[in-house]
């Protein structure tokens, strides 16, 4: 007989257990399973190529996003950490895989960038607040992979880390176009993912409606010589963590 369950920590764990194996795709043991992913450079996986979000692109050509310290959220082979460097950011950037790590390092020492890389599972790396916050969080494909009860982990992780005033950016997976649509219940009855968590723009609005949101949109298409990624299945989301201590304006009498 065990009586293990003592904390919310242990409730996640025990929850991330129902989904085994796919609890590798986000949880430290996962790094294996990435590797073997990340292992043949050549497959045609669309985010293998050297090249930005075109959304981030785009929010750095606008000015919505200002040079500063920013989060790669499973940064894969490191191609958004780069682009940002490249700005000016400074970067720190997190995947569970390290060979897509080593990649990541390979592809930023060619383009002469600083990017701090770790790896790790970013809820343990953030367990605690950061000396010095972020002000930008960038999450390209990670968000929908996590089950429902992982995100009280990852809100919990804007909240350690994300400063005031500061930026969430982020890609996920369109209902109706990539991933499932099952309920959150489902996901449990039937213990799988099936890949990952369609959203709807309702849904990820209410998820993060304590930020305000900037812009959410389709990525655009983009064709295979641009120099930016784009695909249409997937949705382009930027909100902003007020900064409580901000002036307001005063009422007119």
């Amino acid at each position: 007989m065990d009586r293990n369950i003592r904390t919310v920590d242990d409730v996640l764990r025990l929850l991330d257990g129902l989904f085994a194996p796919e609890a590798d795709r986000w949880t430290t043991g996962g790094a294996s399973w990435w590797d073997d992913f990340y292992a043949d450079r050549s497959k045609p996986v669309p985010f293998f190529v050297s090249k930005p979000d075109e959304n981030l692109q785009s929010l750095l050509d606008r000015g919505l996003l200002k040079p500063g310290r920013a989060l790669d959220l499973g940064c894969g082979p490191g191609r958004n950490a780069i682009r940002l460097a490249s700005r000016g950011f400074e970067v720190d950037a997190v995947d569970l895989s390290p060979t897509a790590v080593a990649w990541a390092g390979s592809r930023a020492a060619e383009a002469g960038v600083n990017v701090r890389f770790r790896c790790g599972d970013a809820f343990d790396l953030l367990a605690a607040a950061p000396e010095r916050p972020y002000d930008l969080i960038y999450d390209s494909g990670c968000f929908h992979h996590l089950p429902p009860h992982r995100r009280i982990s990852y809100r919990a992780l804007l909240d350690r880390a994300l400063a005031p005033g500061g930026h969430l950016a982020l890609t996920c997976f369109a209902a109706g176009a990539m991933g499932s649509e099952l309920s959150d219940r489902d996901f449990y009855a039937q213990s799988r993912l099936h890949g990952g968590l369609a959203y709807t723009p309702e849904a990820l609005r209410w998820i993060f409606s304590d930020l305000t949101e900037i812009e959410l949109r389709r990525m655009r298409d983009e064709p295979s010589e641009s120099p930016l990624f784009g695909e249409s299945f997937l949705w382009t989301a930027l909100f902003r963590r007020e900064d409580l201590a901000a002036p307001t304006a005063s009422a007119a009498p």
